[in-house]
This record gives structure tokens, sequence and C-alpha cells, in this order.
């Protein structure tokens, strides 16, 4: 990932069962945002381990425009869910990510798609393994997706993390520096030919008597000398050449 990921886990025995260390294979990933527009990861992390905390709630990973904390190991389950503590429940079986909504929340949120991706791809995952608080509880969390009812950040924040998901086509990929190289001299290469070849298709075009000759050799009648009044460019030169001997030698 591009953004900074710190491991920092809570303590075991952290009060109020926050990390109860029961073994878990996830099956899913729960998106949250954290509910506190100015609190950063770092806070959530530290929330997490303050003694004025009373809460049983914990959570996996918190993420904000500038780093990824992972508070639980992702093989423990964390309680984040609200649904309960049996085996099938969210708070069993689901990885949670919190974003924070201080500061930057655009970034935090284009880094939350990138780490959602990240756990898809490792998983071996689509984005029908995304779930949303919501989903497990019926509490309107992620908020900040609920757009009135609608939803609609939370289709827009699963289309964004599934663009991750597709391969990079080959030709999208940047070039190194040495294709760039090997390209550019390729291209120099061939503009130098088309431009040799321009001039060589130049040198055999036929052309009228130009200017200078017929300037230099008016007298001369050309019908007496050739059928087709027309040569190379050379041709001419070749000819004017001929005649400037031959009148020398008169």
């Amino acid at each position: 990932m591009s953004i900074n990921y710190v491991k920092d886990h809570i303590p075991k025995g952290t009060a109020n069962n926050r990390r109860p260390a029961l073994l878990m294979a996830a099956t899913s990933i729960t998106i949250h945002n954290t509910g506190n527009p100015t609190s950063t990861a770092r806070n959530e992390r530290s929330w997490l381990t303050n003694p004025t905390n009373t809460r049983t709630a914990s959570y996996h990973l918190v993420v904000d425009e500038r780093e990824v904390i992972e508070c639980l190991p992702l093989n423990e389950n964390a309680w984040h869910a609200g649904d309960g503590s049996n085996a099938a429940s969210g708070n069993r079986t689901s990885i949670s990510i919190e974003i924070c909504e201080s500061g930057d929340y655009s970034k935090s949120l284009s880094n939350a798609v990138e780490l959602a991706a990240k756990l898809l791809k490792q998983y071996g995952w689509g984005v029908d393994r995304l779930r949303r608080h919501y989903d497990w509880s019926g509490k309107i969390c992620p908020r900040l997706m609920y757009s009135n009812g609608t939803w609609a950040g939370w289709t827009e924040f699963k289309s964004r993390v599934a663009a991750k998901l597709q391969p990079i086509k080959e030709e999208d990929q940047p070039m190194t520096a040495s294709e760039k190289k090997a390209y550019e001299d390729l291209a120099k290469l061939v503009k130098e030919q088309e431009k040799h070849l321009e001039e060589l298709v130049e040198s055999k075009r036929l052309v009228p008597a130009p200017p200078w000759f017929g300037e230099e050799f008016m007298y001369i009648d050309l019908g007496s000398i050739i059928h087709d009044p027309k040569f190379t460019a050379e041709g001419w030169r070749t000819l004017a050449v001929s005649l400037r001997a031959i009148h020398k030698n008169k």
C-alpha cells in the first residue's frame, strides 16, 4: 500500500474485554465511520486503551488521511457489529474498518478504498464480501455513506473498490525509464527514415525545367534534345553541366 500501515495492537486483557482474543476465520469486511468529526486514526487507537473509556466496542483497523492503524490482529474478533457474539455474527466473522471523519475526508475515503481492495485481494474475495455496519445491526453506519437513505455513498464506495480489483492492462502501465528511452530512440529513427524516404522520392520525381535552367538556357530548343522535357532535379543539373561543356567547347 502507498499509505503508511502501522500495527499497534492493544494488549490482551485490555479493559472491558475489548480484545477477547477469540480466533476468527473472517468471511467479510465491515465498513464503519467513526462518528467523531474531530478524531484521527491515532486518536481512535489511543481511545481503545484510554482508562476513561468504559465501552466494550473495538475494531481491527482505523484509517484517516495519513495512515492505517491495525489495532487488533485480523485473525481475532472485535466487538464492532452490534449483533452479539454467536458464531455467525459480524462480531465473530468480519474484519472491521473504521474510517475517520476528520481532516481531508476525501483522502481518508480514498485510503479506505485502497485498504479494502488490498484486503479483498489478500483473501481472494470480491466486493460481495463488503458489509456495512448497518447490514449486521441496522445502525446507520457508515453514516457518511447513508445519502439520505439511498446509500448512494455506499454504492460508490463499492464501485471504487471494484475498480481497484481490476487487473491493470499492460497498455495502461507507465513505461519504465529504459522503455521510454527505447521508444524515443525508435521514434527518432523512424523520423529520420521518413525524411530519407521523402528525399529519395523527391530525387526520383520528374519535374519541368526549373526557373534557373530556363534563365540560363533559354536559347535551347529542348524539344530537339528530349522528347518529354521533364527530368528529375538531378537530371536537370546533369543536363546543365553537359550544355555548359558543349557551349564552352564551341
